[in-house]
């Protein structure tokens, strides 16, 4: 049987661990507790780094030694069972309060041991708070709600740090209530709000090499979990092919994000990490596979400014006569200048039909369409 890390702690074991992390990660307990400080970076002990409202700021806080940075990172590894040696020198963790934890250690950073901190969200973000934001539109949620509704596969991309889980939080709140949900990732980020819900982390091996469990062999036990939706933090090997398959073969709704920059790119990166699960597929019927596994693709973006927006919502085609991918972009963000110069950007409906007009699974929902109509209804 698989074993899955959970959050299963006693109280009293939480509360103590809260309080050790507090002390060991004195120094940057001020950035931990400001709102508005999204990431916190240690490149050394003496030199750190904050995100603030999406700008980078060099700080004057800093750890007394290398030491003292090293104790707190053990301190922080402990919460998940992991340690730092030699032998892991790269480790994702997380801290009592969700925040995602990477740690480097030397020599492979040159400068010492480093440990950036993705923050864990207080307030939870919603549709409503993405339009607020400009983060969407109200016609793209809508569109993108009735898509994750008729259980369409769909991918979230985009650069590190641009908001793809946030995003596919949001979007996992559309799933419907009685679905069964199965997460799986590398390190549990994933917030949903669901009651019927199995969230499992995959796990790193031991010192000696031993009890390894990588986010392929979860995906493999989750099919046999009877999942009405397998959401994946994020797919960064060979488990693409998995899915794919699960996708082609009766797991629909499932969603995922990967580091892409365009539509097409995202198909491209997939079908790459879809090779290294060395099964040998003919390319042309595994880009038959992607195009026929995923439906939908969002891409995030972070702007110079800071703000994170979806920069283009497609639907995928199937391939076409040369053997390439093809995509229909729904709406894309479009920036206009306006009469004081200013650069003013919306993320806007290109004007077309959606490819998946007719569908039963999508008929079904014509009395939820609202702002989605004019994608959905037949002319």
């Amino acid at each position: 049987m698989i074993d899955a890390v959970t959050d299963n702690k006693d109280p009293a074991d939480m509360n103590i661990f809260e309080a050790t992390v507090k002390h060991f990660l004195a120094p940057i307990m001020p950035y931990m507790n400001d709102p508005a400080v999204s990431e916190i970076m240690i490149n050394s002990a003496s030199e750190i780094y904050v995100e603030k409202q999406g700008q980078l700021t060099k700080v004057d806080e800093k750890f007394d030694s290398e030491d003292a940075l090293r104790a707190a990172v053990n301190n922080v590894l402990q919460y998940t069972g992991k340690r730092a040696s030699d032998d892991h020198p790269l480790i994702d963790s997380r801290l009592p309060d969700g925040s995602r934890v990477h740690v480097i250690l030397p020599p492979l950073c040159r400068s010492g041991t480093c440990m950036t901190i993705r923050k864990f969200a207080k307030i939870m973000f919603d549709a409503d708070y993405l339009i607020k934001c400009g983060t969407w539109t109200a016609e793209a949620m809508e569109y993108l709600r009735i898509c994750v509704e008729a259980e369409k596969n769909l991918l979230v991309a985009g650069g590190t740090s641009s908001g793809k889980t946030s995003l596919l939080n949001v979007l996992s709140g559309f799933i419907p209530a009685h679905s069964r949900i199965v997460t799986i990732e590398d390190s549990a980020e994933l917030d949903l709000q669901q009651d019927h819900l199995i969230s499992l982390e995959a796990r790193l091996p031991d010192r000696w090499g031993r009890g390894e469990v990588t986010i392929r062999d979860l995906f493999r036990s989750s099919l046999r979990l009877r999942p009405d939706r397998i959401v994946i933090g994020e797919v960064r090997g060979g488990e693409g092919l998995d899915m794919i398959q699960a996708m082609t073969s009766g797991h629909a709704g499932s969603m995922s994000t990967l580091h892409a920059d365009t539509a097409v790119d995202t198909l491209s990166r997939l079908e790459t990490l879809a090779m290294m699960g060395q099964v040998e597929l003919p390319l042309h019927a595994l880009r038959s596979q992607i195009a026929s596994a995923i439906d939908v693709i969002v891409l995030m973006n972070r702007l110079n400014d800071g703000r994170r927006v979806i920069t283009e919502a497609c639907e995928v085609l199937g391939l076409d006569d040369t053997g390439h991918y093809q995509v229909r972009p729904m709406f894309e963000y479009r920036v206009e200048n306006t009469e004081d110069g200013r650069a003013v950007g919306e993320l806007t409906w290109d004007g077309k039909k959606s490819s998946f007009v007719g569908e039963p699974k999508i008929r079904i929902l014509k009395p939820e369409w609202r702002e989605a109509a004019k994608f959905f209804e037949e002319d």
